[in-house]
Parts: C-alpha cells; structure tokens; sequence
C-alpha cells in the first residue's frame, strides 16, 4: 500500500484504543500512538522504522490537497493544517522539519462537540454563556484541554442563544453547526491572513461572541481588549499554567511603560480565567482535568489593577472566592485523591505547592492512609495488544 494513501494507516491506528490522543510519525521510529500522555509504538499494515522518505512521503499524503500549508513548510519548515477521515474523526497536525527529515504530530479530533458532563467540567462554567461581554481566558500546557472545553462553552452559547458567533482558528477543529446561534469559522491560512487582521475584520462583522483560538502577539490581544471593551464576548487560550501567570504574559506583551493602563483595562474587562492540568485517574482508563477558575469580583480586579503583593495575590483571591465559584488547583486535586480519582503521587506531581497539598493530606487522613494512599489508588497501565505475529503484512499486526 502506497505512504501516498494515509487513511487506511491512520484508520489502523485508531483501533489502538478509544483513548489514542495524538498520532506521532518520526524517522528511525515505528508509528506511534499517544495513551493518556505515554506513547506507544504501532505497526499499521505491518509499517517497521520508518525511514526519512517515508516520512516525507507521509507529510507529501497530508499536505497533497493544501497548497496553502506545503508553502508554509517550504518557507518556514513548519505547517499547521487539519485533516479529516470523513464521518469519523479530524485531526490538528502539525509537520516540521528536523534533522533534515520529517515529523508529524496529529493531535485526534473527536467528531462530536464536547458536552459539559462529558468532560467533567465544573458546573459553574456554564455561566459563561451568559456572559454579554468581555474576556474569557483558557490557559495551560500544550495538550490540557483547552480546545475541548472552549467548544463545549461556544455549543452551550449555541444551543441557548440566538447570536452570531465568530471563531478564528488556526487551523479550524471542532465544526460546529448552526443551531439557536449562528456560527461563522474562519480558518487562519485559507480562509483569513492572521488572527490579528480577522479579528479586525470580526468587529464589523456584528458578532456578540468571538472566539479566538490563541493570543499569540501584541496586535491580537489588542484587538480583543478593544472587542470586549465595545461590548463583545471574547473566548480565547494562552499557554500559560494560572491565573497569575496568564496576567503577567499579556501585561509583558505591552511596552513597560503601559503596564498601569493595560492592568486597569484588563481589570475591567477579564471575566474568567480558566486554567486546566489534565491528570491521569486512578484506574489508568483515561486522564480527567483539574480546573482552577478565577472570576471577575473586587478583589481579583483590584489585586489584577494594582499588581500583587505579599498577602495579596490572585491565589488567595481564588482560594476565597469558594463562595462567587473559584477554585484552586491544590483544592481540586486535594479533593480528587481523597475521592480516589486519582493517585496521590500523580496529584502531588501535578500540585502548585506540593508541600502545602501534603500538609493538607495529612491532616486529612491517618499516617497508615498517608502513607498507603499513593499506592492503594494505583492501578496497571492501560491493556496493550499483543506483540506482532510474523507475517509483516498483516493489518492486525497493531503492536509490539
């Protein structure tokens, strides 16, 4: 079978397991596959190390109906594109250049729109749809979530009001159709030049809600401050890993000598800020996230306006504000352990302050509990099928 014809190869792969999250192609490598955060080697249709053509032959399958992303990876030796197995699934892929040969990462897109109940969020984040205006914030590390719960909110707002919602993706993942709202989804390469000049364009195209995929420069989070400020729900993500640290990276784009105006702006316009880990459970089945929220309320803006300080920080805001709906990260998993959701070392390793959360635990439970609870949650990784029988051609030859 022709590298040219890549479905049948990503098809395969996917019958790994119903939790394959990213599909990984390198040189000197077989295929692999991404199981709640470890990969795993596969043998699609009998594929061994894949040699520097046939990843390149792989990247030529991918990039074959997009002229648009093989420019970008000629010029830049990098390109974001999406693909789809119709009816199936789509996926986020990344090619790059390295050691003068190909990789390709493909992160899975599930074809359904994520719910609320299905990805455990909070119950409290579904305010967001009622929102009218300002700026919403997901944060965290590359592979959190962020994408999943910004579209379960935009299908919330969906199914709940009749607006026009304008997204600006790069590339488009999620498709949402046209429910009680109206959804527009402009995809950064072909159908838009940047986020910066679509999100320019999105305020004359009389949205109440516009979702930016990320603020990645100063223009763009300009142009989102001044859509909020004219009345706009603006959702976006930054890969920052909480609340503190996604103020100081937006404060950092503007030049010193505007920190004072920026924080009093962003004071008055942020919302939400939503920060995400994703943690493995206890079972070893999946991984669920930890979600820490901090909410527009007088403190959160004074401490945002004045910058903090010792004793006034964002993160004693957040543990205060139980009652307005924050949370705190050490919270949440602090409670996840104790209802045996997951693993106190992998709760610790995931913590803001390990040591805080461990006095916590401690005073929470016996010193035999303490000291058991790490390794009485423990579960086995997940099941791998077995290793590859000696015919090389074989679809079920899935892994070693």
């Amino acid at each position: 079978m022709s590298l040219l014809d890549i479905a049948p190869i990503i098809e395969q792969m996917l019958l790994v397991s119903e939790n394959v999250s990213d599909l990984n192609f390198s040189s000197g490598q077989k295929p692999q596959v991404e199981i709640n955060g470890v990969l795993y080697p596969a043998s699609p249709i009998g594929l061994g190390k894949l040699s520097a053509f046939q990843t390149e032959m792989i990247a030529m399958s991918l990039l074959r109906d997009n002229p648009d992303a093989a420019n970008q990876l000629f010029k830049y030796r990098t390109a974001d594109l999406s693909y789809a197995l119709p009816g199936k699934c789509r996926f986020r892929v990344n090619i790059f250049q390295q050691r003068n040969s190909y990789s390709i990462v493909m992160r899975v897109i599930p074809h359904e729109i994520p719910t609320f109940d299905g990805l455990r969020l909070p119950p409290q984040l579904a305010d967001i749809a009622n929102i009218r205006n300002g700026i919403v914030l997901l944060t965290g590390p590359t592979g959190s979530g962020k994408t999943s719960t910004l579209a379960a909110i935009i299908d919330r707002i969906n199914e709940t009001k009749a607006y026009h919602i304008v997204t600006i993706e790069d590339p488009i993942e999620f498709l949402h159709n046209h429910k009680k709202s109206t959804i527009n989804q402009r995809e950064v390469g072909s159908d838009t030049k940047d986020f910066a000049s679509a999100l320019r364009a999105a305020l004359r195209q009389a949205p109440k809600v516009i979702l930016v995929g990320e603020m990645r420069d100063l223009e763009t989070a300009e142009i989102a401050l001044e859509a909020a400020e004219t009345g706009h729900l603006v959702l976006s993500t930054l890969h920052t890993i909480d609340a503190s640290k996604t103020i100081d990276r937006i404060v950092g784009l503007y030049p010193k000598n505007e920190e004072r105006i920026i924080r009093t702006r962003l004071a008055q316009t942020f919302r939400y800020i939503v920060s995400q880990r994703l943690i493995p459970t206890a079972d070893g089945r999946g991984r669920i996230a930890a979600v820490e929220i901090m909410k527009s309320n007088p403190r959160t803006r004074e401490y945002i306006e004045k910058g903090e300080t010792e004793g006034k920080s964002l993160l004693d805001a957040i543990r205060d504000g139980e009652i307005d709906g924050m949370q705190d990260f050490d919270s949440v998993i602090r409670d996840m352990i104790n209802a045996k959701k997951i693993t106190m070392d992998d709760g610790l390793s995931f913590a803001t302050n390990q040591n805080n959360l461990l006095l916590q635990l401690k005073g929470l439970s016996s010193t035999e509990d303490y000291a058991n609870a790490g390794r009485v949650t423990a579960m086995p990784k997940p099941m791998i099928p077995p290793p590859p029988v000696d015919n090389p051609d074989s679809v079920l030859n899935m892994m070693e």
